[in-house]
């Protein structure tokens, strides 16, 4: 299976076809970390696993970034001068097969950096560089105004977490499962869903 089926998915194949990304396109380097994406990824799965989140936050925590593999403006890079929405391009790919939660987590990981930079004196400071870089590129800390409307959302909790294990899973070296670990709890999401719509 190859990107171009992403338009064909079914329950059944969705996450043969994440598999698939994780395994050729995983290897590629993840926005100038010293993490490839599927170490990242990977990294945020497992520390929400080791601390004990249910399955739906471990999820959306190893598929947040999937849209930097599906996203039709390509990946980020350092170079960049505009956003290419990854968030998004993720939330579509996922949001016929898992929860609005995952959906949400993945949707709104971005704003929920920006929101953590309005809120959090300390979380600005602690952004890597890429990390830095990609916020100018998506609309820098939120307004006030920005702030108050996030806060209304009904997933802003898991939300929130997500991005912290996005933001915890750029360390070299960290030994993590492969995404042959995730690939049943991901299963069981999708089946859970789509037995209820």
């Amino acid at each position: 299976m190859n990107a171009l089926d992403k338009n064909n998915l079914s329950a059944r194949t969705i996450v043969p076809f994440l598999a698939d990304i994780f395994e050729r396109r995983g290897g590629e380097e993840y926005l100038g970390e010293s993490v490839t994406m599927a170490e990242h990824m990977l990294q945020g799965a497992f520390l929400a696993e080791q601390g004990g989140e249910d399955e739906m936050i471990i999820v959306a925590a190893l598929l947040h970034d999937v849209g930097h593999f599906t996203s039709e403006f390509g990946t980020f890079s350092m170079d960049d001068t505009q956003d290419k929405y990854h968030e998004e391009a993720g939330a579509r790919i996922l949001e016929r097969f898992f929860p609005q939660a995952v959906v949400d987590c993945v949707r709104y990981h971005v704003a929920a950096k920006r929101y953590l930079c309005a809120t959090d004196p300390k979380y600005l400071g602690q952004l890597s560089v890429a990390s830095l870089h990609s916020l100018k590129l998506q609309g820098g800390p939120m307004s006030a105004g920005e702030v108050a409307e996030f806060e209304k959302h009904p997933a802003l909790q898991a939300i929130v977490k997500v991005r912290r294990f996005d933001d915890a899973g750029k360390v070299a070296d960290m030994a993590t499962p492969a995404f042959r670990h995730y690939a049943p709890m991901i299963q069981r999401v999708v089946d859970a869903h789509c037995s209820t719509v």
